[in-house]
């Protein structure tokens, strides 16, 4: 699905993986962050961390009308508080997209898929 904007001079059409991956980036400006996975990928406990040019996969987009409710799959960095890690990335992401793609953010659900451990531990 896309969002379609007219103007006097044509139509911008944005799709929803554009808008997945403002998001993905978005997000991993974010402190505790490690990485997007990809909800599809994970199979036995095995979490794939995505690169930067997979974002989209970790991100889910719905829109509907002027407005767009994304899903974030996300793995955080062992000894950050994930509620505040995860607050944090609502409202990037929010004022991002809002921001760029001047869509009404309903609502970011951060699903948290696991959290790394650096190998110092």
């Amino acid at each position: 699905m896309s969002q379609t904007i007219l103007t006097d001079y044509g139509k911008i059409v944005i799709t929803s993986e554009a808008i997945a991956t403002v998001a993905g980036v978005a997000a991993l400006e974010c402190y505790g962050l490690v990485g997007m996975c990809s909800r599809s990928r994970i199979r036995d406990g095995f979490i794939e961390l995505l690169g930067k040019e997979n974002l989209s996969r970790g991100v889910e987009v719905h829109v509907s009308g002027n407005s767009v409710v994304i899903d974030l799959y996300i793995i955080v960095g062992y000894g950050t508080k994930i509620s505040e890690v995860a607050q944090n990335i609502m409202e990037k992401v929010r004022y991002v997209v809002e921001t760029l793609v001047d869509l009404s953010v309903e609502q970011v659900n951060i699903n948290v898929q696991g959290v790394r451990v650096n190998e110092k531990f």
